[in-house]
């Protein structure tokens, strides 16, 4: 199927990557959803891991003046430990269940911070872990957890900068984890590599269309633009399951 879609699917690639860049979470929350309608579920964990890794080291080289060492410690550590927790429990539970849970939880969330403007996370080590832990969780267990990651790191306050460039650091981690956990789980397969060359152009060209993006947008209009993406990953996670 994929073979004779495959112009939309790259289309759709380089808009989630555009998203993710913009949003600072990376773009497997949307590139997840948008492979499902192509691609069978373990697949799309498979080629996700592989594919991010380029994304992340795209958004790496593009935001490498900022990044904050503290909470790539904190919130880092867990996530790539709950990863490979996640990844290695996914071949035994049901994704749809999970991504239904994952979706609402997201709706909710975003809803809150979005209608009360004041409420935030505290900016704590123990949040940081908490949140490091519940992202990397559904990293492993439904191929994205940078919704969770995104606003947990949003009470930190950082600026657009480093806000890309720490999520991208630690998502790095996060899917070098899960890559080998997938391997071992069968998830990769040699008949999806053709796509991991178009994929790492399309990080290429997404990461740089949004950077051009973020640097006309202001630091609020920033938070409420990676809040609004968090609710329509929320609605997507739902919608793409009925």
């Amino acid at each position: 199927m994929l073979s004779r879609y495959l112009s939309i699917f790259v289309i759709l690639a380089v808009f989630s990557e555009i998203l993710g860049t913009v949003g600072g979470f990376g773009s497997s929350v949307y590139f997840v959803p948008i492979a499902n309608f192509f691609l069978d579920f373990q697949s799309v964990l498979g080629i996700t891991a592989i594919y991010h890794l380029s994304s992340n080291a795209t958004k790496i080289v593009f935001f490498k003046k900022g990044l904050d060492k503290k909470i790539i410690l904190a919130l880092g550590i867990p996530a790539i430990v709950f990863v490979s927790v996640g990844g290695y429990f996914s071949k035994y539970l049901d994704p749809k269940i999970l991504t239904y849970i994952l979706g609402f939880f997201l709706i909710v969330l975003s809803l809150l911070f979005l209608i009360f403007k004041q409420l935030r996370v505290k900016s704590n080590t123990k949040s940081a872990i908490v949140g490091g832990s519940l992202s990397g969780l559904s990293a492993g267990l439904l191929g994205t957890g940078g919704a969770i990651r995104g606003i947990t790191m949003s009470a930190f306050k950082m600026n657009k900068d480093k806000f890309v460039a720490t999520s991208a650091v630690i998502d790095m981690g996060v899917d070098f984890s899960r890559t080998v956990v997938y391997y071992f789980n069968g998830y990769i397969h040699q008949h999806d590599m053709y796509l991991i060359p178009i994929l790492i152009v399309v990080s290429i060209i997404g990461t740089w269309i949004g950077k051009k993006i973020l640097n006309k947008i202001s630091q609020e209009q920033f938070r409420s633009f990676v809040l609004f993406l968090i609710l329509g990953i929320g609605i997507i996670s739902v919608m793409s399951n009925l």
